[in-house]
């Protein structure tokens, strides 16, 4: 090799430099086993590494898991109980609420709620009662009992008692948050003088279309069925009279209790209401009476008596005339309804009527409903 001055490439690579034995190139299968299944493995795996402990961080603290709902929208905005009995002796019906479970919370959070009773159809605050306000808990108990006075078998065939849950908005500024749920039950289904008990789920809202009668009858359109819409609207209230000939006076002792569901005539959606008596015809100067006024009510309780005096026969032959009217200070008052009785007036009138002079010394309480025409008077 010292007689040649240089190597050519094949010689060149023809010399094995390395010391040692010649070790053979390695295959691209040796460093991809797994695209070679029938090549063996030439690299080692990684030896393992002992298990590191992992870091765990103080403990948080978890809210209260929320009460599980099923699908059904109504189960989730919970469930109330309450009782219902129509007092057919007395005209009343008693409707109690015991409880209200699981009930859905709002978006403000707040959880202080009341029941709030309608009569549909009907004029919306006048048949409007509430109970007082639970706070702070989901599962409000109220045990109280809300009353209707003035309610006959008639209501009870065609009525419809609505029940909303609601939160109180003394916290909240819109004054008129929706229901948290409600519901609604037809009294047709009662029986008279006997209570039944409830645990019905809530349901949402329901929005119809508003009716294009006058603002009173707002909410009458959820619930009403066809044909009651037109006597709902023309519906002006009722007067519960006592009357009683007494035989010691030697005349006739009226007696104005209370009146119920009254037509709202004020622009606050309420009345200033009182009462007219008027015996016709009567000369006298004992012939005209009224009850004092009871501010912003459309179910006052009035509790007054006034006497006619006179043989029986001769007020037989005569009409009491009892009128129910608005006070407007500074103007003129708004009639809101009436009602005649006499022996030739019709139904529950004339049989009223009758009875009382028909027997001394026995008082006879009626709920008469109020005629929203002007009364008509003859000689």
């Amino acid at each position: 090799m010292a007689g040649r001055g240089r190597l050519s490439l094949q010689e060149h690579m023809a010399i094995d430099v390395s010391p040692g034995p010649v070790r053979p190139i390695r295959l691209i299968s040796h460093y991809f086993p797994r695209f070679y299944p029938t090549a063996e493995p030439a690299l080692r795996p990684p030896e393992p590494r002992p298990p590191v402990a992992p870091v765990r961080s103080a403990p948080q603290p978890q809210p209260d898991p929320e009460p599980e709902a099923d699908s059904d929208d109504s189960t989730a905005l919970g469930t109330l109980e309450f009782t219902l009995l129509f007092d057919a002796d007395s005209s009343t019906l008693h409707c109690t609420a015991h409880r209200a479970k699981g009930l859905k919370p709002p978006a403000s959070g707040s959880v202080d709620t009341f029941v709030k009773a309608n009569l549909l159809p009907g004029a919306s605050k006048a048949s409007q009662l509430r109970t007082h306000t639970v706070r702070g808990t989901r599962g409000p108990v109220w045990e109280e009992t809300l009353t209707y006075h003035g309610f006959t078998l008639q209501d009870a065939r065609r009525k419809t008692l609505r029940l909303c849950v609601c939160e109180d908005p003394w916290l909240r500024r819109q004054r008129r948050a929706p229901p948290l749920g409600e519901l609604r039950v037809p009294l047709r289904k009662l029986v008279p003088n006997q209570a039944r008990s409830f645990d019905v789920c809530l349901e949402r809202r329901r929005l119809t279309k508003r009716p294009k009668s006058l603002d009173t009858a707002r909410g009458m359109s959820l619930y009403e069925q066809e044909g009651e819409a037109e006597s709902a609207s023309e519906e002006r209230g009722r007067v519960l009279l006592s009357l009683c000939y007494g035989s010691q006076r030697g005349g006739l002792l009226v007696g104005v209790l209370r009146c119920a569901h009254l037509a709202p005539m004020d622009t606050n959606g309420y009345s200033d209401p009182y009462v007219r008596l008027f015996l016709h015809p009567n000369t006298g100067k004992k012939s005209k009476y009224k009850t004092s006024v009871r501010k912003k009510t459309l179910n006052p309780e009035f509790n007054e008596e006034f006497f006619y005096a006179g043989p029986r026969e001769e007020l037989a032959q005569k009409t009491l005339l009892v009128s129910v009217w608005d006070y407007d200070m500074g103007a003129a008052d708004d009639f809101i309804g009436g009602v005649q009785l006499s022996s030739r007036a019709g139904g529950e009138r004339q049989q009223h009527w009758r009875e009382c002079l028909g027997h001394s010394d026995r008082r006879l309480e009626v709920w008469h409903p109020l005629d929203g025409a002007p009364l008509q008077l003859s000689d």
